[in-house]
């Protein structure tokens, strides 16, 4: 039985692990497109402040900019601030983090920076934070889905001598090719 046991572990494994990298992709996805948006409503926004100064150019009115355009400036400021946010969060999901010297994208477990060599601090992560952040995740996707909509997958039997089979017809044709 070790055999089918060994099968059924890795099988196991192997299927967290496709769910797992299907997870980080498609969060990773859903970031790309909220970062896009924001920068969409960036890009009104300074349509918006340059309209303005134009018509007080048109006008010759004198433009105060302190009071005048801080709302949009704020509204640009607070997308901005979400926007590396999310950035941070892709970053973090590819195991990747910046450089606190040249902002170079460097592995997460990097001693030191490839591009500029600056030492880097180790970032401790313990097992409880990464399980938060994985059931967060988990989570986030269960409430973002609803009921109705989530796909149940069952695990189909194997028939290991169909599999033994296939695996000596491959080995046969591989062969054969050479």
């Amino acid at each position: 039985m070790g055999f089918f046991d060994d099968l059924s572990k890795k099988a196991s494994e192997t299927y967290r692990n496709t769910a797992e990298k299907t997870n980080k992709l498609t969060r990773e996805m859903k970031l790309k497109s909220s970062i896009s948006d924001a920068k969409s409503k960036i890009e009104k926004i300074y349509a918006e402040i340059g309209k303005k100064v134009y018509e007080k150019h048109i006008r010759e009115e004198n433009i105060d900019i302190k009071s005048e355009l801080v709302e949009e400036c704020s509204k640009i400021d607070a997308y901005a601030k979400d926007i590396e946010d999310m950035r941070m969060e892709i970053l973090a999901l590819k195991d990747l983090r910046l450089c606190k010297t040249c902002a170079a994208e460097i592995a997460i477990t990097a001693k030191f920076c490839p591009k500029c060599g600056a030492v880097q601090e180790e970032i401790v992560s313990t097992p409880e934070v990464v399980a938060k952040s994985q059931s967060e995740a988990t989570v986030e996707q269960t409430a973002e889905t609803p009921v109705d909509s989530q796909e149940v997958i069952e695990a189909q039997p194997i028939d290991i001598q169909t599999v033994q089979q296939e695996t000596v017809n491959n080995e046969e044709s591989n062969s054969s090719q050479e």
